[in-house]
């Protein structure tokens, strides 16, 4: 092998490398709480996993009791399914980006979610989002603004 050859040989194999730690440092664990029959809530760990997440999930008949066991008792906040992690409750539909922004800043909150089931959300119909918020809330049910779509 010529010194040409062997240079681009080794600085490939140091790029892919770089590639994939930078990848392995997004594959944050995210534990999911869904039911087994809802198409959407597969569709949106479908989309987590394609986007470096390491998904673990839990199909449950209810997740009434998950929600109130992490402290997200508000009906108005609630989606068809919760995620937790680092901590932090992911509650529906929110976009990867948010997510990790969630856990890079680590505000002080309980969590965040796509109230519902917006229609142009990821694991919907559209992996983009478009026309709806993702909120902040905490434990004294104070809500905020975290993205708008």
């Amino acid at each position: 092998m010529n010194r040409f050859a062997l240079t681009v040989t080794v600085v490939a194999t140091l790029l892919a490398t770089s590639l994939f730690a930078a990848r392995a440092a997004y594959a944050e664990k995210i534990t999911v709480y869904k039911t087994p029959t809802c198409g959407c809530c597969s569709g949106w760990v479908d989309y987590l996993r394609d986007n470096g997440f390491e998904v673990e999930t839990h199909d449950l008949k209810s997740l009434v009791g998950i929600k109130a066991q992490h402290g997200l008792t508000d009906a108005r906040l609630m989606s068809c399914h919760t995620a937790i992690v680092d901590g932090y409750v992911v509650e529906g539909h929110v976009p990867v980006n948010d997510i990790r922004r969630l856990i890079s800043e680590k505000p002080d909150i309980l969590g965040i979610t796509a109230p519902g089931m917006p229609q142009m959300s990821p694991g919907m119909r559209s992996d983009i989002p478009k026309n709806y918020d993702v909120l902040s809330f905490d434990r004294q049910g104070r809500t905020d603004v975290f993205s708008r779509y």
